[in-house]
């Protein structure tokens, strides 16, 4: 069968990442020609790419959405040459593929000849329509990352009317509406027939490829939606999706699926890729089998303003399987005579450094004074430990803060090990650190306390344009970590001096070192690295227990799921900025918001068309609920 594919790219930074050229490089045998339009302007380099793998790439301006790329490059291809071919297939960038072959896929399809037009996977009926009001309903259709249209209709004036008609689009709604979903009805009824590969009415939901994901695979389906790994965890929570589970059923067909990683790690928010992949690492105390014959080549970077700590901190570095190499940074000559002279007791060989200036402290010291370790090409990893005692806290509070740091990447010769291979078994790890210490300090959705601002300048000026995290972003505090040098080259190669640096007497949020600390995993996603934190399993334990009791209390004061607290939660803040509560709320005023914030949610989520028709007797019930809550605080006072 003659086929040209139409596939459609889209990426914010005109980037073309390895999985566009797998899956392209996959539809070849397929198909005569390959047409990419792209809607992302495409440099040199990123064309070139493409052109690796397509016989035309043509870059258009972004409108229309993925609709009007379709139209258009079959407009640039023009109907003359397309009647030439049997089937044309329109798939777009937002899946990843193939998980085995393509093969069975086309030879079920091809078999099938008295088709006009078919798919890979389709969504139910929803009643009402989703997105817009004036329906009554969003019909079954077929999704449209692949919809393949054999000549009978291609050819047909049906067709040619259909995208002559076509208004612009300028929303993602208005792509569902006017195209997505009206596509397989508007042909079905002109009388076109179609298939499915994998319908809808073989499983439990009416959108199986994503709220069923591995049972589609499992079945067989050669392709994974993006979107599973960056929607909204609360959803996946919410209905059970596990992207863990997706993602090793990808390993098991032998899907590469650092190509998951590399593209998701730039492109989608660190907290909701390391929820919904799970990419927290509870790892054992005995070695899983870290790769003896194939080590790793490590450099240990080590700042000791607390010179006094240089033994803890050798005994912890003992923990690395094989050798390493050593650099250590401390403020002056004193410091560093008292470090060489424990070096030598315990036949230690390393290089102690003395740092030109403390503005900066450990950031400082490792990003200027052991630049040139991180730019060298001598080392596959860097392990970054500083003497943190913390005296700012109370000691136990610190003490917890400097074990969860240390024991957590270094907690025994077998863990360590461990923590180790992940960079064996995954070459676009980057990075991995601890998770974020939430016992002791309030940390849990406060994070960035007052740094986001400055972050986003910073990473403006770095070239950094991974979506920053809501609130608690994905990062090494506390400054301890294990990276490729290629994973910190970015904030390395940023040209900071120590004046950029404050001092002691100006030392605190919003300053740089704090800035780059909440920086160096996006620095580290930038350039296609992803991350993983890891716990040791009493740690984990620990952890857990106390998360779980603070958890409990706080939903004890709300909706049962998740996804009602936020939208409960929310609902409290704004009507606080509203001054609807003028004093210190209680739980007696938090008892009463959600009856009407949560009915709110509840028919906007699962009916929007309804919602907006009861808009206007919602807006009263508020108002009449503010106004008795205003009466009841006169009374108060």
């Amino acid at each position: 069968m003659r086929r040209v594919v139409f596939y459609l790219f889209f990426d914010h930074d005109g980037q073309v990442d390895d999985y566009v050229l797998h899956a392209l490089e996959n539809l070849r045998s397929h198909s005569e020609h390959i047409f990419v339009v792209s809607n992302s302007e495409l440099d040199a380099h990123n064309r070139a790419r493409l052109e690796t793998v397509a016989d035309t790439v043509w870059v258009r301006e972004n409108v229309g959405f993925d609709v009007w790329g379709y139209k258009e490059a079959m407009t640039e291809f023009t109907q003359e040459r397309l009647v030439e071919y049997d089937e044309i297939i329109l798939m777009n960038y937002t899946f990843f593929g193939p998980v085995k072959s393509f093969d069975p896929l086309f030879e079920s399809m091809d078999a099938q000849h008295d088709l006009d037009f078919w798919g890979v996977t389709n969504h139910g009926e929803v009643v009402p329509h989703p997105f817009n009001a004036d329906l009554e309903r969003m019909p079954m259709h077929i999704q449209s990352h692949w919809i393949a249209i054999r000549k009978s209709l291609f050819a047909s004036d049906d067709f040619v009317t259909y995208w002559a008609t076509m208004p612009m689009i300028t929303s993602y709604n208005e792509s569902i509406d006017y195209h997505e979903s009206r596509f397989t009805k508007h042909f079905s009824d002109l009388g076109y027939t179609f298939d499915v590969a994998y319908p809808e009415s073989d499983y439990p939901s009416i959108h199986p490829v994503f709220d069923n994901a591995t049972m589609i695979l499992r079945a067989g389906c050669p392709i994974v939606k993006r979107r599973t790994f960056f929607h909204d965890p609360l959803y996946l929570d919410r209905n059970a999706i596990l992207g863990r589970e997706i993602d090793e059923i990808l390993i098991a067909n032998g899907y590469p699926t650092e190509l998951v990683y590399s593209n998701l790690a730039r492109t989608t928010q660190a907290r909701v890729l390391a929820t919904n992949l799970s990419l927290v690492e509870i790892l054992p105390e005995e070695d899983l089998g870290y790769d003896e014959s194939n080590p790793l080549r490590i450099a240990a970077v080590v700042h000791l303003y607390y010179e006094d700590m240089t033994d803890e901190i050798l005994d912890r570095l003992q923990m690395l399987p094989g050798s390493f190499d050593l650099y250590i940074t401390t403020t002056d000559f004193s410091k560093k005579s008292i470090i060489e002279a424990t070096l030598a007791r315990r036949s230690v060989v390393g290089e102690v450094r003395v740092v030109e200036s403390n503005r900066g402290r450990a950031e400082s010291a490792f990003f200027i004074g052991c630049r040139d370790v991180i730019q060298s090409d001598a080392y596959d990893l860097i392990v970054k430990l500083h003497s943190k005692r913390s005296p700012q806290d109370d000691f136990a509070k610190a003490e917890l803060f400097k074990r969860h740091l240390l024991e957590n990447l270094l907690g025994s010769p077998g863990y360590t090990a461990n923590v180790l291979r992940l960079f064996q078994q995954h070459p676009t790890l980057g990075m991995v650190f601890p998770p974020i210490i939430h016992m002791a300090y309030p940390t849990l959705g406060h994070a960035w306390f007052t740094n986001r601002e400055a972050a986003a300048v910073e990473a403006k000026r770095l070239g950094i344009t991974v979506p920053f995290d809501e609130s608690t972003p994905v990062a090494p505090y506390g400054t301890m970590l294990i990276a490729r040098p290629q994973a910190l080259r970015r904030i390395a190669d940023g040209g900071y001096t120590y004046d950029d640096f404050p001092d002691d007497s100006n030392w605190g949020d919003s300053n740089l070192p704090h800035v780059l600390e909440r920086l160096m995993g996006y620095a580290a996603q930038q350039d296609g690295f992803h991350i993983r934190q890891t716990l040791n399993i009493k740690f984990a334990s620990i952890y857990y227990a106390f998360l779980e009791y603070k958890l409990q209390s706080v939903a004890a004061l709300m909706p049962a799921y998740p996804e009602e607290q936020v939208a409960f939660l929310r609902e409290v803040h704004r009507q606080r900025a509203a001054g609807v509560f003028p004093h210190a709320l209680t739980v007696h005023d938090i008892a009463e918001v959600p009856t009407l914030a949560i009915l709110k949610y509840r028919v906007m989520r699962r009916s929007p068309r309804l919602g907006i028709v009861l808009r206007p007797g919602y807006q009263l019930a508020r108002g009449a609920l503010r106004r008795l809550r205003r009466a009841v605080v006169s009374r108060r006072h």
